[in-house]
């Protein structure tokens, strides 16, 4: 450790005042605000990334980050803050929290981890700020979903349908046979065709509305 001692001239008599008698300046950090603080936000979160100058290499892996942010309009005095849990100069922000096409501010600012025993620091200066906007969520178009409406109700509607010309085609067919027995055409026969007939054109009717 150190010993600080300040020296000056008081009244006409010079003297010593002993500031600290043992300092540590591992103790005593106060480190530069981060630099370079970016983001990019979507319609499912927002993240944020900066950098860190003149740390020594052996306090960036323990140094913690302490996150503020706010509607930009909003003072800071009601920002939220995040102290982060990791030692990487970047976080993310769930679009949950932030309303969609207000414009936010956010900044950041360091210190040595709490954790930390051989070294303590007081958090550094605030960073500048970085501006983002939540995109918005793309809406679903009313034709759109008026096309998936119809599909919802058609596509069953159909083979319901299709069950119930079935199953009356063959009762139908048997109480034609048994009436025109030994007649070389039946009008039943060509209601296999018919059938196919509609089959076809509710595929194709489906193939339009996808």
């Amino acid at each position: 450790g150190y010993r600080v001692s300040l020296q000056g001239n008081f009244f006409g008599c010079n003297q010593t005042y002993m500031a600290f008698l043992e300092y540590n300046p591992r103790k005593h950090i106060k480190l530069d605000p981060p630099l370079n603080i970016q983001s990019n936000a979507t319609a499912s979160k927002c993240q944020i990334w900066w950098s860190v100058w003149n740390v020594p290499w052996y306090l960036t892996e323990i140094l913690q980050y302490e996150l503020q942010y706010k509607e930009y309009s909003m003072p800071w005095e009601v920002a939220m803050n995040k102290t982060l849990p990791s030692s990487l100069p970047q976080v993310e922000i769930e679009a949950t929290e932030l309303r969609s096409g207000i414009a936010y501010a956010a900044r950041v600012r360091c210190k040595v981890s709490e954790n930390e025993n051989s070294y303590h620091s007081q958090w550094s200066e605030w960073s500048q700020t970085t501006v983002f906007k939540r995109a918005d969520v793309p809406k679903v178009s009313e034709k759109i979903l008026n096309i998936k409406t119809m599909q919802y109700f058609f596509i069953p509607l159909s083979f319901g349908t299709l069950l119930y010309l079935f199953w009356n085609w063959k009762l139908f067919s048997r109480y034609w046979c048994f009436l025109t027995s030994g007649q070389k055409t039946s009008p039943a026969l060509t209601f296999p065709r018919q059938l196919l007939s509609f089959s076809h054109s509710i595929v194709c009717t489906m193939g339009i509305l996808r």
